[in-house]
């Protein structure tokens, strides 16, 4: 073969790489299209008449538009010709899966882990939950990561993997969330102070009467703490911190009047003679 026959081989493999890769971009853009806005819009119509869970709901969406991008991506590589490409030969392909597994074993760890979130009906967007000391309201939950806003307004993203592993305390129980008020008071004080607390809650309007609120003593690093515990219907980040700062207001109010101390240091009596021996030195005797 000449040289001038090489390059017109050459030239015509360029050639049908150019005209293949436009036809794959053509096949996949009205793929992407028929899939984007028909077939997709038709099945979110279905969903929403099914009322699914949001988390279920959203976890399908993202499904529903990766699995238009794949099918749009393989349907064009076989109407380009490069069906053989996508395919690939089974030692490749299991070369490739192996890589894969090392180099991504986090992220199919959160994605196995968000399989779990996703379909576990005890874990949803609007509850409250709490892990590893961090705590907040969920927000959005995908296949690799969920979302939860703090009560400081921070958002948070957190891995699947951690709250599958981590034990996750859910607050919200038939859309009512307990909230605690610890009060230090003085051990003579107790009665006083819890009937103070009973009251505020009581006569708060949003706070419920069924579970009835509480108190609770308990004591912490030597000091005594009534714990005021009380639920409120529906819970949101906002309403939490208003109804707590406004419960906490009527509390304190309250427990002036009965002029019970809030923090109050224990009491103790101290007794004891202060003299002055021969030798000018100060002693005390208890």
């Amino acid at each position: 073969m000449t040289a001038f026959e090489a390059a017109e081989e050459r030239i015509a493999r360029y050639a049908a790489l150019v005209e293949g890769l436009v036809e794959f971009a053509l096949a996949f853009a009205l793929l992407y299209a028929l899939g984007r806005f028909v077939l997709e819009p038709a099945i979110r119509y279905a969903l929403d008449a099914r009322a699914l869970e949001p988390t279920l709901d959203q976890a399908l969406r993202r499904v529903l538009r990766a699995a238009v991008v794949v099918v749009a991506v393989v349907a064009a590589a076989g109407a380009a010709g490069f069906g053989h490409i996508v395919g690939g030969s089974a030692v490749i392909v299991a070369a490739a899966t192996v890589a894969l597994g090392f180099a991504a074993q986090d992220v199919v760890g959160n994605l196995v882990s968000g399989v779990f979130i996703v379909t576990d009906p005890s874990f949803n967007i609007g509850d409250w939950i709490e892990w590893d000391g961090k705590q907040g309201i969920i927000t959005a939950i995908t296949f690799r990561s969920t979302r939860v806003r703090t009560f400081n307004d921070e958002l948070i993203t957190v891995p699947n993997s951690e709250l599958v592993t981590a034990a996750v305390t859910n607050h919200v129980v038939s859309n009512r969330l307990r909230i605690v008020s610890s009060f230090e008071v003085d051990p003579h004080e107790i009665d006083a102070a819890t009937d103070a607390l009973l009251a505020a809650a009581h006569e708060h309007p949003e706070v419920l009467d069924a579970p009835e609120p509480t108190i609770r003593l308990d004591r912490r690093d030597g000091t005594l703490v009534l714990d005021s515990r009380y639920w409120i219907a529906s819970p949101r980040r906002t309403d939490f911190v208003r109804i707590r700062s406004e419960y906490l207001r009527d509390a304190t109010d309250r427990l002036r009047e009965a002029g019970v101390e809030i923090g109050a240091a224990p009491r103790r009596e101290l007794s004891g003679e202060l003299s002055i021996d021969d030798t000018g030195r100060e002693t005390s005797e208890e």
